[in-house]
């Protein structure tokens, strides 16, 4: 009996090997929301990345787009500026949109002339995440519909991913809750063709400022999620930030507008210093001027009137100088 079972423990494994071999594909599944970055791993890699080929499918009946050849990026890709190829030979996509998803394919080409194709494919399906509104005016009243959407490889339909990868969709309120179809203030539907389920409700005026958030798990682990604000228009047009990324035109706008404060500021304190020197120097003037314009003539007769004082004290009677004989001491004999 132990023999037997011997025997089938080496059939499955050689069964195993065999199904492996066979369809000779590593696959990886990466979920992101629009407007990240993500990094897709390259899990064939060897030592360097000079062997490394990374193509795109976005369709399955469509042909694969070259994005990485032997370690060198391609420039003929509409995508090729947001590229990038990590040390370990992973694909680095910068701000992610809904035209990425789909399948990349990892390959290692090794041999003289790089045509022999070194271990299996690794494949890595990017699921992205994307949340709208139906609106664009919001305000309480009024009625608003969040559309919430996997964009996953046209390869299969989303029922085919639910049925594989157990991939479901889902809304919480902003206290973590899961939202379903028995609450009345929302009405929830999903399609089964395409990944989308969406959340309808009468916006109250205690909803504004509320998140809503759309994640999206698999086999019951939370992959990533979009989390959208309810904001009334008015609110909305005052409080608005416009995020920029990696924008040049802006950037250079920017800078243009804090060389022109800094420039008028430095004219402004270059005017108050000159017409502070102005100032000061006409008031010197001033003082100098009161000076000069002192009579001449009444200063040399106060010195007349002072030398007259002097000469008379000098030519006084020479009876005022004796001495009176009330002053003359008699000597002692």
């Amino acid at each position: 009996m132990s023999d037997e079972c011997r025997v089938c423990l080496l059939g499955l494994i050689f069964l195993s090997s065999l199904l492996t071999g066979i369809s000779g594909v590593d696959e990886t599944h990466v979920f992101i929301s629009s407007g990240e970055n993500v990094s897709l791993p390259c899990n064939n890699a060897l030592h360097d990345c000079t062997s490394t080929t990374w193509n795109y499918n976005g369709f399955r009946y469509s042909g694969a787009v070259e994005l990485i050849k032997l370690g060198i990026k391609k420039k003929n890709t509409e995508r090729h500026e947001r590229l990038s190829l990590g040390s370990d030979c992973s694909l680095n996509i910068r701000n992610i949109s809904t035209e990425d998803y789909g399948s990349y394919i990892c390959q290692q080409w090794i041999g003289v002339n790089r045509d022999q194709q070194q271990g299996p494919d690794a494949r890595v399906f990017l699921h992205v995440l994307h949340v709208s509104s139906s609106q664009t005016e919001i305000s309480a009243g009024l009625s608003v519909t969040l559309f919430c959407q996997l964009y996953s490889y046209n390869g299969g339909s989303c029922d085919y991913w639910i049925s594989s990868e157990r991939i479901q969709l889902f809304w919480v309120n902003q206290t973590g809750v899961k939202l379903t179809r028995s609450d009345s203030r929302y009405q929830i539907s999903s399609s089964s063709d395409r990944c989308i389920i969406s959340l309808t409700t009468t916006l109250l005026n205690e909803d504004d400022n509320r998140e809503r958030r759309c994640e999206v798990t698999q086999r019951d682990q939370v992959k990533t999620s979009v989390t959208y604000t309810v904001k009334s228009s008015a609110q909305a047009d005052s409080t608005t930030v416009i995020p920029v990324r990696d924008s040049p035109t802006a950037a250079g706008i920017t800078t243009e507008v804090t060389v022109i404060v800094v420039c008028a500021s430095f004219a402004l304190l270059l005017l108050a210093l000159i017409l502070w020197m102005m100032i000061r120097k006409k008031r010197s003037g001033v003082r100098r001027a009161t000076d000069d314009s002192v009579d001449p003539s009444s200063r040399a007769g106060n010195n007349s009137l002072f030398c007259e004082s002097n000469l008379e004290s000098l030519h006084s009677s020479p009876e005022s100088r004796q001495t009176s004989p009330s002053q003359v001491v008699s000597p002692h004999l």
